[in-house]
């Protein structure tokens, strides 16, 4: 079964698979202590400590890859609703992409600050999630060339049974489709990254940053078969923790 046909199945059935998966993954690395395995080991054989949160199919090369559904036995268990297995201080950097907006606005506060923690400092954390005002912006006109296409594209790819191009049954669907939870624009994820603790709050374009080790890092549209339709609907941010 293909990306896009999994995605078009019920919520319900999505939900069901989802929660087999947690619950079979935590098992796994939780009972065979794999967890504490993997972490030691990759704390101890890298110099430069990044840690990838919610990384689903695509584990970066040279970060220590976590999911709630760990989806190799090179990937680490993690729930991000809960205090990370991570000492204060641990890593270099933190990244997570297309996973804050599948949990609450509390949720993602607590996920932030658990970022802030584990961050030397210095370290920087990179977070890629939907834009809500991208999402309400097609309401407003879609006029723009790059809107007509999202919508069309969203449409035919993930919304069986409708046959017209609406801006608002693709609003409907951001929301509640893909165990949606909270969707942020960029007032709301600065508010969050500043409430949590960090500084030098920046949006930053999908793929690029000032910092190398950050860059085309983003692996939603290999994901979703299409770069071009990512990059439109994601909004990037990058924060720092203050140096003493």
């Amino acid at each position: 079964m293909s990306i896009r046909e999994a995605l078009k199945k019920s919520d319900a059935v999505v939900g069901v698979v989802k929660d087999t998966r947690r619950v079979m993954a935590a098992l796994r690395h939780s009972n065979l202590g794999l967890n504490g395995r993997l972490i030691k080991q990759y704390l101890q054989t890298h110099a430069l400590k990044k840690l990838q949160i919610g990384a689903g199919p695509t584990a970066l090369e040279g970060w220590l890859s976590t999911d709630i559904a760990p989806r190799s036995d090179t990937a680490v268990y993690l729930d991000a609703t809960k205090r990370f297995p991570f000492e204060d201080a641990s890593f270099d950097y933190v990244y997570s992409e297309h996973m804050i907006e599948h949990i609450s606005w509390t949720e993602g506060l607590f996920m932030l600050q658990e970022c802030r923690r584990v961050l030397k400092p210095g370290g920087v954390v990179r977070i890629a999630t939907p834009d809500l005002k991208v999402l309400l912006d097609l309401y407003a006109g879609a006029d723009e060339a790059i809107q007509k296409k999202y919508v069309h594209w969203i449409t035919d790819e993930f919304l069986d049974g409708v046959k017209d191009y609406k801006a608002s049954f693709v609003i409907n669907n951001a929301f509640n489709n893909w165990g949606h939870q909270f969707l942020y624009d960029a007032e709301l994820m600065t508010v969050a990254l500043r409430q949590a603790g960090f500084e030098d709050i920046r949006q930053c374009a999908t793929g690029h940053s000032d910092d190398p080790h950050l860059r085309g890092i983003e692996s939603h549209g290999k994901n979703i078969a299409d770069n071009d339709m990512a990059a439109f609907e994601t909004m990037v941010f990058e924060a720092r923790v203050r140096e003493p």
